[in-house]
C-alpha cells in the first residue's frame, strides 16, 4: 500500500473514531459505564437564585479571603474593574455548576440553605463607613455598577431567574446580615414600576402588621405572621426597606406607604394572588 493510501486510511479511521466518540451514548467512568440514551423531561437548572453581597474589605484582601478555607463566591466585581477589549473584567472564583459558600443559613420563598441553589456575587465595597451609627455607607462607583449589571443580566437571562429571586444577603438572612446595603443599585436592575404603582395612595392609613407580614412572607421573606412588631419582624421590614426604599430602613411599619410597597411588589410579580 502506498504512503498516500496509508495516510488516507489512517485519516478515515481517526475521523470514524472521533465521530463515534462524539455520538457515543456511553460514558466509561472507570468502574462502571453510564448509558445516556434515555433522557428525562422533568429536569431543570440547579440555579434558582442570584444573591448579592458586599465584601467589607478591599479587593486584594477580598480575593485572599474568598479563595481561602472559610468562605467562597462565584464572582467578585472590583470597585474599579479594568477593561479588556472595551469590556469590564470580573473575577470568577467558583464555576457556576459548583456550590459556593456564600449564603450560609438562609431562607427565601420557602427554600433554605441557598448555597445549593444560587449564584453569589460579591462586590468590593466597604459597606458602613465612618463612626459607628453614623449611617454612612460607601457608594458603588459607576464603573462597578456597569460591570455588575452586565454580569447579573447575563446570569439572569441564561438561567431564567425571575426578579423575585434576585436578592440581597440581607433579604435571605435578615437576622444576621445587612449586605449589600442601602446604596446597592437595585433600581438599575429593576424598573420603576413599584414607585409608579404607589402614586396617589394615602400615607396616613394605619398599618395592619400581620397583613404586611403575610405580604412579605408571600414575596419570599422568612417572617412570622403573628401581627407582632418585634425585633425579628423589624429586621425583616428593614431588609425589605433597604432593598426597595433605602432612604429609610429602620424597620418601622408605621404607615400604609410602606405596607403598599410590599403589596406593590407582590402585585407586580405575583399578580394572580396579590389582593
Amino acid at each position: 500500500m502506498s504512503r498516500s493510501k496509508r495516510l488516507r486510511t489512517a485519516t478515515l479511521a481517526l475521523a470514524s473514531a472521533l465521530l463515534t466518540a462524539c455520538t457515543s451514548t456511553q460514558i466509561d467512568h472507570g468502574t462502571y459505564i453510564a448509558d445516556t440514551r434515555h433522557h428525562a423531561k422533568n429536569a431543570d437548572s440547579r440555579i434558582r437564585f442570584l444573591v448579592m453581597h458586599y465584601t467589607e474589605i478591599d479587593e486584594a484582601r477580598s480575593l485572599e479571603v474568598l479563595t481561602g478555607d472559610q468562605v467562597s463566591i462565584h464572582y467578585v466585581v472590583p470597585d474599579a474593574p479594568r477593561t479588556e477589549k472595551g469590556e469590564p473584567v470580573v473575577f470568577q472564583l467558583v464555576p457556576e455548576d459548583k456550590r459556593a459558600w456564600h449564603a450560609g443559613v438562609s431562607s427565601w420563598q420557602s427554600a433554605t440553605e441557598l448555597n445549593a441553589s444560587s449564584i453569589g456575587i460579591e462586590n468590593v465595597n466597604l459597606g458602613p463607613i465612618g463612626p459607628a451609627g453614623s449611617g454612612q455607607w460607601q457608594p458603588y462607583p459607576p464603573a462597578q455598577v456597569r460591570a455588575l449589571v452586565t454580569l447579573a443580566r447575563d446570569i439572569i437571562d441564561r438561567y431564567g431567574i425571575p426578579p423575585t429571586r434576585v436578592v440581597g444577603h440581607s433579604d435571605i438572612a435578615p437576622q444576621r446580615k445587612i449586605d449589600p446595603g442601602p446604596l446597592f443599585p437595585w433600581r438599575t436592575l429593576y424598573d420603576d414600576a413599584i414607585a409608579a404603582h404607589l402614586a396617589g395612595r394615602d400615607p396616613k392609613v394605619p398599618v395592619d402588621v400581620r397583613a404586611l407580614q403575610l405580604k412579605l412572607r408571600r414575596y419570599g421573606y422568612d417572617v412570622a405572621t403573628d401581627g407582632m412588631l418585634d425585633e425579628k419582624t423589624r429586621r425583616v421590614f428593614g431588609a425589605f426597606q433597604m432593598h426597595f426604599r433605602p432612604s429609610d430602613y429602620a424597620g418601622d411599619a408605621g404607615c400604609a406607604k410602606r405596607r403598599h410597597r410590599a403589596g406593590a411588589a407582590r402585585q407586580k410579580y405575583f399578580p394572580r394572588d396579590a389582593q
